[in-house]
């Protein structure tokens, strides 16, 4: 589900997983960059017939993960220790980081240190093969769905402060067509596969229910 994005930002956020081309896992993603151009978005986050949840799931996070660097990459130069010292998606949600390991115990810190946290820590999960595997007959690990389900929903934190915090930067820079597309994408395969609690959701609940009812 790529999208084009006119980055306008000289800035590249992180180094990308690129699924190896001729690869299964990258004819799963031409399968769902053709379905996508159908229109039908539901659709196009559906699980293939005969095809691993697993492997579908891993495809689109990638994804997601690129889509997500692309349009945080827009807004870097209004995403600042000034404007924004602290992680939130409006007055009422406030994110304090903690990957578990590095940094057990979370803390505040501004905006765009938790998404330069948030963005390495998913760029480390995906890049290891243990857990996120490229070859071919490598079975997935137990843990693998919990882990996609943490690095969706700390990646719609990063929609939601755009949203919350940005929209008038990319109404500016004209990205609000790719913006919402690729969001509407992201929330109907997160609803599609129970990967986000409602509760997390709640930040953008109310765009999530209006892009939903355009979709019907």
């Amino acid at each position: 589900m790529s999208f084009l994005f006119s980055c306008r930002s000289s800035k590249t956020f992180k180094p990308k997983k690129n699924i190896p081309e001729g690869s299964h896992q990258y004819e799963l993603l031409k399968h769902a960059e053709a379905t996508l151009g159908s229109g039908n978005l539901r659709q196009a986050v559906m699980l293939p017939e005969r095809e691993d949840l697993n492997e579908w799931i891993a495809v689109n996070t990638v994804d997601f993960f690129h889509q997500i660097n692309m349009l945080y990459g827009t807004i870097t130069e209004f995403c600042t220790e000034a404007s924004c010292p602290v992680m939130s998606a409006g007055p009422r949600y406030e994110y304090h980081w903690a990957d578990g390991t590095n940094i057990k115990k979370p803390i505040k810190c501004s905006a765009p240190k938790y998404i330069d946290y948030l963005m390495t820590w998913v760029q480390d999960q995906l890049d290891d093969e243990t857990l996120f595997p490229s070859k071919i007959g490598v079975p997935f690990p137990k843990n693998f769905m919990s882990v996609a389900k943490t690095i969706l929903k700390r990646l719609f934190r990063v929609y939601a402060h755009i949203y919350r915090q940005h929209f008038d930067s990319v109404t500016q820079l004209q990205e609000e067509a790719h913006l919402n597309t690729s969001f509407k994408c992201f929330i109907f395969f997160v609803q599609e596969f129970s990967l986000i609690d409602r509760r997390e959701l709640a930040p953008l609940q109310e765009l999530i229910e209006k892009l939903g009812s355009k979709d019907r």
